[in-house]
């Protein structure tokens, strides 16, 4: 049999024509080219020596302020809500033109100048030789300076959107936790590998996806659960068996390398994806990320984002309908009601009636609960039940 000959495995009669109808309006659906409205600060991929290139522009920039005689400046897109734009015909979150002056020699500004010039340095080390490094790893290069990773971990944002490239391009990566599990073959630097024969364990997703590719996948949808112990339950049930399905965890808050990869499979099989999270705000936040993208990297978010995925649970009004013993919800703290109203407030949120209405449900009971609540009706109930009736029956926002 030819190595990358993969045996897949068979095909089910489960009740999937909602999810299938979902599939094909997404295969004949023509996506629009994305046009950014012209107040967004759009990044790009670019290869090393272009990025190399552009670090030396920015250091030339600043020695020819010095030479003339002018206060050194490099100025840096904001990052901060005020100049985050919502792009409705995108259905992205993206960075906008507004910029802020870090003077080198201003008391305020000069320890930042100091340290994006010392990041920018690594980086420039990082392309000649070329290899990556972890935020983690750069801080330790320079502590007194740095003084605490979350100065570092600044920079390290501020610096693609400064040099209008992704942080891929930058060769600084961020520790991926996520895993997938299911119907797909990858090639992993030259490795393939199927990931229907992992064990119980799952593959763990890089932070180095340019060095993935998709081989091939029979999955007719893929599913976003928020927390490690759902992958837990539907590995240990091999659910993908019975539901041709890609199963991915980014173990909590969406972490960059999960987000990608969700993003790069949806792209590349052109297949439904949907999200199981806890019903609570948090977990509604978690699902907006992976949607929108996050308003901290939003030069990205058309890297990032996932604008396909639907929010399949656990809905808020899934507590009364599966009938979740009230013992197993949990009461809303101030914070959470704090966190859904400031959901409602969020424009991607306003123009779905059915998320809209599903956080103030939520803010009315005040209560919540997690996806293992589920459990209640048995530790099969999730795989056998709940997540088979969500899916043939349409329910989901």
């Amino acid at each position: 049999m030819p190595k990358d000959k993969v045996v897949k495995q068979p095909k089910t009669s489960v009740n999937l024509a909602k999810v299938i109808e979902l599939k094909e309006k997404m295969r004949h659906k023509s996506k629009p080219k994305f046009k950014p409205p012209s107040k967004a600060v759009i990044v790009e991929e670019l290869p090393t020596d272009k990025v190399h290139q552009k670090i030396h522009e920015t250091a030339r920039q600043l020695l020819l302020q010095l030479e003339e005689g002018e206060p050194p400046v490099i100025y840096i897109p904001q990052r901060g809500g005020d100049n985050i734009i919502y792009d409705e015909d995108s259905d992205l979150l993206l960075l906008g033109e507004g910029k802020s002056a870090r003077a080198l020699l201003s008391l305020a500004t000069s320890s930042d100048v100091a340290r994006t010039m010392r990041v920018l340095e690594l980086i420039h080390t990082l392309l000649e030789k070329d290899i990556h490094a972890t935020k983690r790893e750069i801080f330790y290069n320079d502590v007194n300076l740095f003084k605490d990773q979350i100065n570092s971990d600044k920079i390290i944002d501020d610096i693609p959107p400064l040099l209008n490239t992704t942080r891929d391009s930058t060769h600084v990566v961020a520790s991926a936790k996520g895993m997938a599990i299911g119907r797909l073959v990858i090639r992993d630097s030259g490795d393939t590998i199927d990931l229907t024969k992992l064990g119980s364990g799952g593959w763990s997703i890089t932070p180095f996806l340019d060095k993935i590719e998709v081989v091939e996948s029979d999955a007719e949808f893929i599913l976003v659960v928020e927390k490690d112990a759902a992958l837990i339950r539907l590995s240990e049930a091999k659910w993908w068996n019975q539901y041709p399905c890609i199963i991915i965890t980014g173990k909590g808050s969406a972490d960059i390398a999960t987000r990608s990869f969700l993003r790069k499979i949806v792209k590349t099989l052109k297949i439904p994806a949907f999200a199981l999270m806890d019903s609570d705000p948090y977990g509604s936040y978690i699902y907006s990320v992976y949607l929108r993208g996050s308003k901290r990297l939003s030069y990205e978010s058309p890297f990032l984002a996932t604008p396909e995925l639907k929010l399949l649970g656990v809905l808020s009004r899934d507590l009364d309908k599966y009938k979740i013993p009230k013992e197993c919800w949990l009461k809303m703290t101030d914070k959470d009601i704090k966190r859904a109203k400031e959901m409602l407030k969020e424009p991607f949120v306003q123009k779905n009636e059915e998320w809209a209405n599903d956080l103030k449900l939520m803010i009315e009971l005040k209560r919540k609960a997690e996806i293992q609540a589920l459990s209640s009706h048995g530790f099969e109930y999730l795989t056998e039940t709940y997540l088979p009736q969500k899916l043939s029956t349409g329910d989901w926002i």
